[in-house]
C-alpha cells in the first residue's frame, strides 16, 4: 500500500513538471508565431497564436491521461471497467424502479381510498354523538312488486305512499301529523318507470342513501329497479360438500354445515337473490348426526336442497340432507 501511495505522489509530480514545462513551450510557441504573423487556414495571427496555444493545452492533457493509463493499473480499472459497470448498474437501477413507482402510485391510491372511508367514519361518529341512528346509509327500507298489467305511475304512488308512512313510524313516530318525509330524485323514477313500462315482473327497492337519525324532518331514498325472477326451484340442489373420515365427530359436523350454509347464501346471492337469511327446516344437525353414528368408515355427502320455489325478494328455504358414498 505504501508503494502504491508514493508511486502516486512520483506520477504526481511528474505530471506537475511536465505541465509546469510545456505550459511555457505553448506560450513560447504562440507568442512566436503571433510575431511571424503565421496564419493557418486564412485566418488572422492573433487567432492563430490562441489555436496554437489551445492544441498544446490539449496535448498536456492527452500526456497526462495517456500517463495515467500506461503507468497507474488503478485508473485504467476505473476508466475501462468501472465506469461502463456503473452505467449499467444505472440502466438496471432505473428499470427496477418502474415496477416500484407503480407499486407507490397503488399505495398513494389505497391510502387515498382509506382517508375517504376514515372520513367517511368520522362523519358516522358525528352523527353518532348528535344522536341515535336509526337507519344506515343504503339499508332496504321498502320492497314492491310490480306487475306487468299494472299502471306504473299509479303503482309509484301507491308505493311512495305505504314507504312513507312505514318511514314515517321509524323516524318520527310522534309527529302524525307531519308531511311527506322521503326524498327522491325525479331522474331515477323516470328512468324506473321507463324501464318497468316495457313489460315484465319486477321488484323495486327503495334504499337510503344517507344515515338518518331519530327526528330527522327528510330521508333520502334511492330506488332500484330488479327483475322479479326464480332464483331456485323446489328440489334443486344448492350447494353440498363431501365429509371425509376426519370430519366424523360433532365439532368438524357443525363447522362444515356453518360454511356450507354461507356457501349458499352465497350463491343465490349470485343468482340474484335478494334475502340475506337462510331459513332451514327441522333438526338436521341431530338427523346428521345419528346417521353418521349408524354409518361408520365410509364417506357421506351433505345437500343444500330447496324446499319450495323462490324468487328475487322471497325467503330461501332448505333443508340439508346427507348420503353416503360408495367407497
Amino acid at each position: 500500500m505504501s508503494i502504491c501511495k508514493s508511486v502516486a505522489w512520483i506520477l504526481i509530480s511528474f505530471l506537475i513538471l511536465l505541465g509546469g514545462l510545456i505550459a511555457p513551450f505553448g506560450d513560447i510557441l504562440g507568442t512566436k508565431i503571433g510575431k511571424a504573423r503565421f496564419s493557418i487556414l486564412k485566418l488572422r495571427p492573433k487567432k492563430t497564436a490562441t489555436i496554437i496555444t489551445i492544441i498544446t493545452g490539449g496535448f498536456i492533457s492527452s500526456i497526462s491521461i495517456g500517463l495515467l493509463i500506461l503507468v497507474s493499473e488503478e485508473f485504467r480499472q476505473r476508466l475501462f471497467v468501472d465506469i461502463p459497470f456503473l452505467q449499467k448498474t444505472l440502466d438496471e437501477s432505473k428499470k427496477a424502479l418502474i415496477p416500484l413507482q407503480e407499486e407507490r402510485k397503488e399505495l398513494e391510491g389505497k391510502i387515498i381510498q382509506k382517508e375517504k372511508e376514515l372520513n367517511q367514519l368520522k362523519n358516522n361518529i358525528k352523527e353518532f354523538r348528535r344522536g341515535n341512528i336509526v337507519i344506515k346509509r343504503g339499508q332496504i327500507l321498502f320492497i314492491a312488486e310490480i306487475n306487468n298489467s299494472s299502471n306504473v305511475k299509479l303503482d309509484f304512488i301507491k308505493i311512495y305512499n305505504e314507504a312513507d308512512k312505514f318511514v314515517k313510524k321509524i323516524v318520527i313516530p310522534n309527529k302524525k301529523e307531519a308531511k311527506n318525509i322521503l326524498l327522491w330524485r325525479p331522474s331515477d323514477i323516470t328512468k324506473i318507470e321507463t324501464i318497468a313500462a316495457k313489460g315484465g315482473n319486477w321488484i323495486l327497492l327503495i334504499k337510503s342513501a344517507t344515515n338518518v337519525l331519530k327526528g330527522d324532518n327528510y330521508v333520502f331514498v334511492s330506488p332500484d329497479l330488479l327483475e322479479n325472477k326464480l332464483v331456485v326451484k323446489k328440489g334443486d340442489v344448492i350447494t353440498s360438500s363431501i365429509l371425509g373420515e376426519s370430519d366424523l365427530n360433532l365439532k368438524s359436523i357443525n363447522l362444515k354445515i356453518k360454511s356450507l350454509l354461507k356457501e349458499t347464501r352465497d350463491e343465490i346471492k349470485s343468482k340474484g337473490s335478494q334475502v340475506n337469511e337462510i331459513n332451514t327446516n327441522g333438526n338436521f344437525v341431530k338427523k346428521i348426526r345419528e346417521f353418521i353414528q349408524e354409518n361408520q368408515n365410509i364417506k357421506f355427502k351433505l345437500e343444500v336442497v330447496s324446499l319450495r320455489d323462490s324468487k328475487t325478494v322471497e325467503p330461501i328455504v332448505v333443508e340439508i340432507n346427507i348420503y353416503k358414498i360408495a367407497s
